[in-house]
């Protein structure tokens, strides 16, 4: 199918919008938009960063999860404790690919459970002193752990447990730090304010506790912020900032210790990945320590080389030519990749519907492919996510923000798109529907997608997905037609 004009897209949004009551339809239309390249500020033309409707679909998180799931989660030599009802923790636990090198339960914790398990005789009594014995039990069984961060569910911000007395006292016990950190699921509009309230514990609570201390420093220090390792995405990256020359000092939340945390204020540049997770951290530390960061894009050649040339502008000459040195080193290699998958895939089009920064990053690498994003949004984008996205977007592309599952499913049945982007929760409505789908909050149990060496499996993955014949033999359970009695009773 050709592209949509401007006048047929806001006419398929219109479309969609019609089975709405008129006060959810009002409220939807804000949330749905036509790309125009020339606007500045996204603020005009899309609301975002707003609570869901009630009873209307929505496909976010809780700040529990932001904070739990994204931000603290992935610190592999802390213990997290989920402080209330079993189920979050257990949701949360080792979902996102994490990847880290250590031995589980000895000195790595990510992909284990621990929560206070809360009944209701805790909701009425309060949890405060459980949550003391859990800790001292944790310190017996597993003592090369470097320090705890309670993750308050939504009983806690309701009874009133007082999880700062605790994790001081317990610190005080155990000379290990203690973060208490108050992302009660129900606060804030979704998971985005959970990734705030983490770096305000992280400011609080992690980042004081090596100033005054010594540290041998070089001029080429740096901190790799706001990449969470899926598939190994961190270490792929990693390469390429240390061959043109930097030391990467601390690395987190991906493969993060809490020493790298603390040692943060130290670099010269901060770098982030998650924009929309860490840019609250970044610019606490460029207020308090005078550190400037950027953000930068590791998805496909194209972006890679321009991110590269960014970093190396913030350093002197010899990190400059080590970035081109770089660059050429994995051109070849980028030209055969292309040579390769460009055909098979050129002109094929996309939509993507995730969260954080992959909405606006993954399409340049896209593009070196041949390939056009023909609708891209946020699940809990702020404005100036879409700020950054509007400029890479086609003009008369769909964008949309909190969509809707009715919503999106539609968007999809018009715009037919060669291959859906988005997450777990619509991963199996799309593969019914015959539609080719990647699950790309955790790359399809792939990766790394990151670097030059992640944009070969992605190039690979895109072509392993979009031309199997599969596709073409499925069609959804709710389209085929009725057997006819007769057969029904022959049968």
């Amino acid at each position: 199918m050709s592209a949509l004009t401007r006048e047929e897209t806001e006419a398929l949004i219109q479309e969609v919008l019609e089975v709405y009551p008129e006060k959810a339809r009002k409220d939807r239309e804000k949330h749905l938009m036509v790309n125009d390249q020339s606007i500045e500020q996204s603020k005009k033309c899309i609301t975002s960063n707003r609570k869901s409707l009630p009873g209307v679909m929505t496909i976010r998180g809780c700040a529990y999860a932001g904070s739990k799931g994204v931000v603290w989660g992935p610190i592999k030599d802390m213990i997290h404790i989920s402080h209330g009802p079993v189920g979050c923790g257990q949701y949360s636990r080792a979902g996102r690919r994490n990847y880290y090198v250590g031995t589980t339960g000895i000195n790595t914790f990510g992909t284990m459970n621990f929560t206070s398990d809360f009944q209701e005789k805790d909701i009425v009594f309060g949890g405060d002193k459980k949550l003391a014995k859990v800790m001292t039990e944790i310190e017996g069984l597993f003592p090369l752990n470097k320090g705890i961060s309670i993750q308050s569910e939504c009983p806690i911000g309701l009874i009133g447990d007082d999880i700062e007395a605790v994790a001081k006292k317990t610190a005080a016990e155990t000379g290990k730090p203690v973060v208490p950190v108050r992302c009660e699921g129900f606060r804030g509009v979704s998971q985005s304010l959970g990734h705030h309230i983490a770096n305000d514990a992280i400011r609080d609570w992690v980042l004081p506790r090596r100033e005054g201390k010594a540290f041998e420093g070089t001029p080429y220090d740096v901190a790799v912020i706001g990449d969470y390792n899926i598939g190994g995405d961190a270490w792929s990256s990693r390469i390429l900032l240390e061959e043109m020359g930097l030391r990467v000092i601390a690395q987190w939340s991906g493969d993060g210790t809490i020493a790298e945390m603390e040692k943060t204020p130290y670099v010269k540049l901060n770098l982030i990945h998650c924009y929309r997770s860490m840019n609250y951290i970044a610019r606490h530390m460029e207020e308090k320590y005078s550190i400037p960061w950027i953000e930068y894009n590791f998805f496909g050649p194209t972006k890679v080389a321009e991110s590269l040339r960014a970093i190396a502008a913030h350093f002197d000459d010899k990190i400059k030519a080590g970035a081109e040195r770089v660059i050429a080193k994995y051109q070849a290699m980028m030209d055969e990749v292309i040579a390769k998958y460009k055909p098979r895939l050129q002109g094929k089009r996309v939509m993507l519907y995730v969260g954080g920064l992959r909405p606006r990053h993954v399409i340049g690498a896209y593009e070196d492919l041949g390939m056009e994003v023909v609708g891209t949004g946020y699940e809990f984008g702020h404005g100036d996510d879409y700020d950054r996205t509007i400029k890479d977007m086609g003009n008369a592309t769909l964008i949309y923000d909190d969509v809707t599952g009715f919503e999106f499913e539609e968007f999809v049945k018009r715009v037919k798109p060669d291959l859906v982007g988005s997450g777990i929760k619509e991963k199996f409505i799309f593969q019914k529907m015959g539609v080719p789908f990647r699950q790309m909050h955790s790359w399809d149990y792939s990766g790394p997608y990151h670097g030059y060496d992640g944009f070969a499996i992605f190039a690979r993955d895109m072509d392993m997905t979009i031309n199997n014949p599969c596709w073409s033999k499925m069609q959804a359970p709710w389209l085929k037609k009725a057997e006819p009695e007769a057969e029904k009773k022959a049968a």
